[in-house]
């Protein structure tokens, strides 16, 4: 069953599982397709800094990357970036790497920023940036050992070494923003945009 209405599957250009889990629990069908682009390459050749606007970059990016090979079809790019204060965060290499990022983050604010863009013929129809501001707890040593043993190498797949929907929500004290940008997609702005183009039946 599914309440898309295009000719053509959505695609989404993108292997996070969360953003294709999203997507299925909103009952529309979609095809993944990764986005074959170097990020860090094009982040640094903007000039870019603001974590809002990377995000953004990024989004478009995506989209446009696999619409300009998909003619006719609807494409998805989404990114997400991590700012403590004016530090930007990438995601870890290995458990290391996260212990660290996780030290740094402990008992303080971080601000998510979530992008998403839509393109259809190499042009961009639709975008829109959400932030999510999230506190995390104090943490000891023996919790952020705890906490990557549990998580496993799951904190390599996400910026931060957390995915709120699994163990890593045991890190957080208070969180203050759409549960949708936490984990990277900010839907419903996307929702009312299909919507718009009459390409949901609900």
């Amino acid at each position: 069953m599914t309440l898309w209405r295009g000719k053509y599957p959505l695609i989404l250009a993108s292997q996070s599982r969360a953003r294709q889990a999203l997507l299925a629990n909103a009952g529309i069908s979609f095809e993944a397709v990764p986005a074959d682009i170097d990020e860090r390459a094009v982040q640094q050749d903007s000039g870019l800094s603001a974590a809002g606007d990377i995000a953004a970059l990024l989004a478009r990016e995506k989209a446009l990357s696999i619409s300009a090979r998909q003619h006719g079809r609807f494409v998805i790019g989404a990114d997400q970036t991590l700012a403590l204060g004016g530090r930007l965060f990438s995601k870890p290499v290995g458990r290391a790497q996260a212990a660290e990022q996780l030290r740094a983050l402990a008992g303080r604010s971080h601000e998510l920023h979530s992008a998403v863009a839509v393109a259809c013929d190499g042009k961009i129809l639709f975008e829109t940036a959400t932030i999510a501001r999230m506190t995390m707890r104090a943490l000891g040593e023996a919790e952020i050992d705890a906490y990557l043993n549990e998580a496993g190498e799951a904190v390599t797949s996400s910026v931060g070494a957390y995915q709120l929907e699994g163990p890593g929500v045991h890190l957080f004290e208070r969180i203050e923003g759409d549960h949708f940008t936490i984990l990277g997609l900010p839907l419903l702005p996307l929702l009312a945009f299909l919507r718009s183009e009459h390409l949901l039946a609900v």
